[in-house]
């Protein structure tokens, strides 16, 4: 029943002969790796308009200049990349370049920023889509982090079918949204610039006042405002570095098809973040922030707390209304889908990039394998449940977490781009053909404009997000290197511990002892003596633990009726007690020889219920389990299949066997 369910939630299961199916040509790739970038257009804007709302009206006079700035950096960010994808192919992104070209540590601060970073992806895409939902349905008033939580279960189901699966279910509401966008940019421009309308947002006659009511604010707190302003701004080049990591994801030729993807997704992302911008100023478009106390007066002198909706909502309104009805709620529903679909781009990125580094031995090995639909299953199960984690300690309130947002990324792009200033210089020390050093040297140029412009940006967003909640994410980022560093270390002392050399100690035991644990005379004890026999050892010998002396007598007498061929050894136990007195009998024939190997052989019982199992076997596992930590004893489970298994046995069988497709 869990299989067919399974099943049917995540699909047949896919053979690792079938991963060319799961391969993504361009037209889903773009909807995959480019919606979270796309998707900050919907709300990047809304946290510059709320963050510049701090210095009052004489703060939205600086929009336009934030914007341009912002789009500037994208332009150089996704240019720079597209030097990334083609040298660094195999998907490691900026882990892989950093790693190789700036040492261990600085690999390890990427990917720790990284991972820090897609879990925001989720949690702030996600919290964003909930607040433009409510839009359209006011009753999630008050239930924002819980339905927050079941879309990204619905996103975690989707993406366990494999990437080219929800690539495919996502790709419609992406491409609804980018020519929704281009359409009301398009059509608001062309209402004002060519057709003289006057376009007016509802928010366009309201004036915003500071949270301490002052005249607006100048020098340099109004400075500390607009560099905030610009780092909440750059919320918009999340999700760029995502294609580096899944170059291995597109269809050959891969380099390239990333590279286009990532010229496609700058170019589009350019275009709605500038339009929207200029848009937004040319209908006056005013935002608040409840959380810090600025307000709303309106004409009449009325004081207005509760903030307006958001800047794409107005725009939609101002712009279709009063013109094509239809296209507002098109345009709302595929901002409220995109911001939603945002969230996975790191559904791809994260496993992905959690995959390479279980392979280099940085995370459990688990999360390099794949599911049943060649999707790395646990890393996608990992992601989920940190951003569910996080989406209900903030309330999916996307004004706190946004805080926390674009810290990890800029870390990686600067790393990531300094990297590749350095790879670039390393291969021209080699590279003797002249058309190949000019290219490279072209590479590096573009690189070390990229590694200096996110460095900039990367300690504006420090120095202006800090004290906003930045610190948590650094905090966050701080642990997960830590615990990548201790998992290193760990494998790598085991494997020391673990590898072979000419002083391995490669003797024979001097003996075999078997020891047979009785706990009644019955089928799965004959069973274990029958196996133990078949095993050859130098002695073997039957033990009871005397707890109870009419069962004693009991094990004796069917024991002798019987007549097994081995002999039956009673240990007394004066507390009653089945383990101590068995372990230390063990432990005795140990320190008799230090070259003999103690081989225990327990009967268990094989149930085909969960609540059976509570029922038998708890004294054979404490017995296994404490027995593993003690040197030169071997301990084999001898199973004997009760009746009630026999289903189980069935279904697994029947799971077991391949199925001819038709």
């Amino acid at each position: 029943m869990i299989s067919a369910l399974k099943r049917m939630v995540v699909g047949r299961r896919l053979a690792n002969a079938q991963m060319g199916e799961t391969l993504l040509p361009k037209r889903i790739a773009l909807p995959v790796y480019a919606s979270d970038a796309l998707s900050s257009v919907a709300y990047a804007p809304d946290e510059i308009l709320i963050t510049l709302s701090l210095a009052g009206m004489a703060g939205f006079l600086f929009s336009w200049e934030i914007g341009v700035m912002v789009a500037i950096v994208v332009a150089v960010v996704v240019a720079s990349y597209r030097q990334t994808v083609h040298a660094y192919p195999s998907g490691g992104g900026d882990y892989e370049v950093a790693r190789e070209n700036l040492g261990r540590h600085a690999g390890l601060t990427v990917a720790s920023a990284l991972m820090v970073d897609y879990v925001l992806t989720v949690a702030v895409s996600v919290s964003a889509g909930v607040i433009n939902a409510k839009a359209m349905a006011p009753f999630l008033q008050g239930y924002e982090a819980w339905t927050a939580v079941g879309v990204i279960v619905f996103l975690t189901l989707m993406n366990l079918r494999g990437v080219r699966e929800s690539g495919s279910a996502f790709a419609v509401p992406t491409y609804v949204f980018m020519f929704s966008m281009l359409t009301m940019i398009g059509i608001g421009l062309l209402r004002i610039f060519l057709l003289g309308q006057d376009l007016r947002s509802e928010t366009a006659d309201l004036i915003v006042v500071r949270p301490d009511g002052a005249d607006d604010l100048a020098g340099w707190a109004l400075i500390a405002i607009l560099a905030r302003a610009f780092s909440s701004g750059c919320a918009a080049l999340t999700g760029v570095e995502a294609i580096s990591n899944g170059v291995p994801s597109f269809r050959p030729p891969k380099s390239r098809n990333a590279a286009t993807v990532l010229a496609m997704l700058g170019l589009m992302a350019i275009t709605m973040l500038v339009g929207i911008i200029a848009l937004a100023n040319l209908t006056k478009v005013h935002l608040i922030d409840e959380l810090t106390g600025t307000h709303y007066v309106d004409q009449a002198g009325n004081t207005i707390h509760s903030a307006a909706t958001t800047v794409t909502g107005q725009l939609a309104r101002v712009v279709f209304m009063d013109w094509f009805q239809p296209g507002f709620y098109i345009m709302v529903t595929a901002t409220m889908l995109i911001l939603f679909l945002a969230a996975n781009t790191a559904f791809n990125g994260f496993p992905s990039l959690a995959s390479i580094l279980a392979k280099d031995g940085y995370l459990p090995r688990q999360l390099h394998s794949r599911g049943d639909r060649l999707a790395y299953s646990n890393g996608i199960v990992m992601l989920s449940l940190g951003a569910i984690v996080l989406v209900l300690a903030f309330n999916a309130s996307v004004t706190a977490l946004i805080q926390l947002y674009v810290v990890g990324v800029f870390i990686s792009f600067t790393l990531g781009q300094w990297g590749m200033v350095r790879h670039w210089t390393t291969k021209l020390r080699t590279e003797h053909d002249p058309a190949e050093k000019r290219q490279m040297q072209r590479s590096r140029v573009v690189n070390f404009i990229g590694a200096m412009l996110t460095g900039v940006v990367l300690v504006v967003v420090l120095i202006s997000k800090f004290t906003h909640g930045a610190y948590l994410a650094l905090v966050a980022m701080g642990l997960i290197f830590v615990v990548m560093l201790g998992i290193s270390n760990h494998y790598r002392a085991v494997a020391r511990e673990l590898r072979l050399t000419p002083e391995s100690d490669r003797a024979l035991p001097s003996r075999v002892r078997g020891v047979i644990l009785v706990q009644r005379v019955n089928l799965p004890t004959a069973k274990a003596i029958a196996f133990a026999r078949a095993t050859r050892p130098t002695t073997l010998t039957a033990v009871t633990v005397a707890i109870d002396d009419d069962e004693v007598e009991q094990i004796l007498d069917e024991w002798e009726e019987e007549d097994f061929g081995v002999p039956l050894k009673v240990i007394a136990s004066p507390y009653r007690e089945i383990t101590g007195p068995f372990i230390r009998y063990v432990s005795d024939l140990r320190t008799e020889n230090p070259r003999d190997v103690v081989s225990v052989y327990i009967p268990e019982y094989v149930v085909g219920h969960w609540w059976e199992q509570v029922l038998h076997n708890q004294t054979a596992l404490l017995i296994r389990t404490r027995l593993h930590f003690m040197q030169g004893v071997m301990v084999t489970s001898v199973p004997y299949q009760l009746r009630s298994s026999g289903r189980r046995r069935d279904i697994t069988r029947r799971a077991s066997e391949p199925r001819i497709r038709r």
